[in-house]
This record gives structure tokens, sequence and C-alpha cells, in this order.
């Protein structure tokens, strides 16, 4: 079968294209064919060396997240021909998603969305997990006052859509004009690109997705998390009685089926930036690194 993969880090001309074995699902594992995935921030720096020492050992397969169609449920109760939806934490399982088929365990697969394409459910996994993993720990509910930092993003931009379904009040920061409309339509009651423009300590959580660090906004016994392990820690707030963490992902198929739910009942809205063949992989990466995104940049096997 097909596998992206490197041998060494650097730009998009690294990835390759390369036959290697078969997956061979374990016991507990569903072997899924991969109709489509998505490049994640996570992909770019694994590509470019830039993780460090959590990087899988070279070579390796790429991708954290996949749609698909089960080939094999393992006993697990899936059912060869069901649409499925999964993530795999590449950089802890070395099991990478960019394949033809793959095998991961069940219990982080969910049934994917009846109302959208595969091509459309590749971009929840990764970013929809975080999102609402995140909003979970910042114990977001109906009358919570929720910042989202990086709102028009692929991660806050779900965070958005999950927050107002809640019942949450959200205001976004976002980082051009451009993407004011966006939140707007989106869930926001307010959005600026103005940090300036947030109200002193005005909220009981904030979502900061990109390292925004607008810590004068939280309100005194409020929450802060941060998805940008990039920017370095959250600054202590313990002396406003402030609760901080650096979210990271974990799979976690429940929740997979929770955003697969809330797109089958319009609540949630994924965005496709553009499509790429599997042969088209380093123009795929090229794509989402000129930025500027809509959405995700998506991959179809």
């Amino acid at each position: 079968m097909r596998a992206v993969r490197i041998d060494r880090f650097g730009g998009p001309e690294v990835l390759r294209i390369e036959e290697v074995p078969d997956a061979e699902p374990r016991d507990g594992e569903v072997l899924i064919q991969v109709i489509a995935t998505g490049v994640n921030p996570v992909d770019d720096k694994t590509r470019a060396g830039a993780i460090g020492e959590g990087t899988p050992p070279l070579p390796m397969t790429l991708g954290w997240e996949l749609a698909g169609v089960v080939l094999d449920g393992g006993g697990t109760g899936r059912r060869p021909g069901e649409r499925v939806v999964a993530m795999s934490h590449q950089l802890g399982t070395r099991r990478g998603t960019w394949a033809d088929r793959v095998a991961i365990p069940a219990g982080s697969v969910a049934s994917a969305p009846a109302t959208v394409s595969l091509a459309e459910a590749a971009t929840l996994p990764l970013p929809g997990s975080t999102a609402l993993q995140t909003l979970d720990w910042l114990a977001v509910s109906a009358g919570t006052r929720l910042l989202v930092a990086g709102a028009a993003g692929a991660v806050g931009g779900l965070a958005l859509q999950l927050a107002k379904a809640r019942g949450a009040q959200v205001d976004a920061l976002v980082s051009r004009d451009s993407h004011l409309a966006f939140a707007r339509d989106h869930g926001a009651g307010f959005a600026t690109t103005d940090p300036a423009a947030l109200p002193d300590r005005g909220y009981d959580a904030v979502f900061d997705t990109f390292g925004a660090f607008v810590t004068d906004a939280v309100a005194d016994g409020g929450r802060y998390a941060s998805i940008a392990t990039q920017a370095g820690p959250v600054p202590d707030l313990s002396a406003r009685q402030v609760a901080t963490t650096i979210h990271q992902v974990r799979e976690d198929g429940a929740g997979l089926a929770e955003l697969t739910a809330l797109v089958d009942r319009g609540a949630l809205r994924p965005r496709v930036d553009s499509t790429f063949g599997l042969h088209e992989i380093r123009a795929a990466h090229e794509r989402f690194a000129r930025g500027a995104l809509n959405g995700k940049v998506v991959v179809i096997f």
C-alpha cells in the first residue's frame, strides 16, 4: 500500500509516496481504507524537524487524522463499508494516517457524519478533538463568558461553534479584518482584531489558540487554556486564582462521535480550503505554508 513518509527533515521536498507493507490490525483495532485526510500544523512541524524530543524515529509515516471506510471491524462492532473518522496521536503512537489503509484502536474511531462528504469529515478529528477537549477543561457551558483568540483558525473556528452550541456567550479575537465576518457568522457576539478592545477581566474562560496571551481578559477565578505549545507556558495567574493549562490533545472516539452528531444537527460546519490528490502532497504542504487559509487543506487518496 502507499504511504506518505519522510526519511529526513526539511521542506515539502522531503515528502515521499512509498510502498509499505499492508496495515495489520491487532485485537481491538479497526482496519480502515483511507479516503481523505487533513494537513495540520503538527504535520508541518514534524516534517520540518521542529518538534524536538517528541519526534518519532525516522523514517516515519506522517498524519494525524482520517475519514474513510471500514474494511475489517475485527470484532469491535464496526461493519465493513461503514463510513468513519478517526484520529491517531502520531507523535505518541508512531501510527501515521497518511496511508491507504490504517489500523486504529476502536476507541479512537467514530461514525462519520451522514450529511457531509468524507473530504469535509476529514477536517474534524484533530482540530475538533482539540477544541472539544479544551472547552471541557474550561468548563464552558450555558451562560459562560468565553473569549476565543484565533477564532478563524481550524481549531478556533470549531471552538467558536461548539461553545455557541453549548449556550455560551462567545467573543472572538482574530488576526485580520477579513476574519471578522466569519467570527460573527459562526457565533461571536463581539469580534475584534485589537486586544486592547477586549474588556478587562471580562471573561470566565479564555481559549487561546495561537499564543495571544490576553491574560488581562480573564476574570479573577477564571480559566485560561492555550494550545500554542510553541509560544511557551501561560503566565502564572495564580495570584488571581486563575487556573491555566497548555492543552495536549488525546485520542477520543466518544468525543469524535459528539462532533459528528453536531455536524449532522447543523450546529457545526466543517470548512475545506482546498483539496489535493495524494500525488500532490507536496503542493498541499506548500498551500498550507502560504497561510491565509479559509479552512483545512485536505488530501484525497
